[in-house]
């Protein structure tokens, strides 16, 4: 099973969902008896490497996130500490 094909949520994957869409309306029957299968295998290796962009980012912004809240707590606690000296 793969994930929706739709093309504004997959640019990266967007010239093979075409192909593949395209080949499942060429081939009606075809498509159960293997007709498609090498573009699925595309599809689906391209759909890995954009799962894997996309959590090499957000790991990245996560971090970002994280230092930004440590240093904001760090404030916090130096003022606290001044506020109660």
């Amino acid at each position: 099973m793969h994930h929706p094909l739709t093309l504004h949520k997959h640019p990266m994957c967007a010239e093979i969902i075409e192909e593949f869409q395209k080949c499942h309306i060429d081939h009606p029957i075809g498509k159960f008896f293997g007709e498609c299968t090498d573009l699925k295998i595309k599809l689906d290796r391209c759909f890995r490497e954009e799962k894997a962009l996309k959590r090499k980012a957000n790991f990245e912004q996560s971090k970002k996130l994280k230092e930004r809240l440590q240093a904001f707590r760090k404030e916090t606690a130096e003022e606290n500490n001044l506020v109660q000296s």
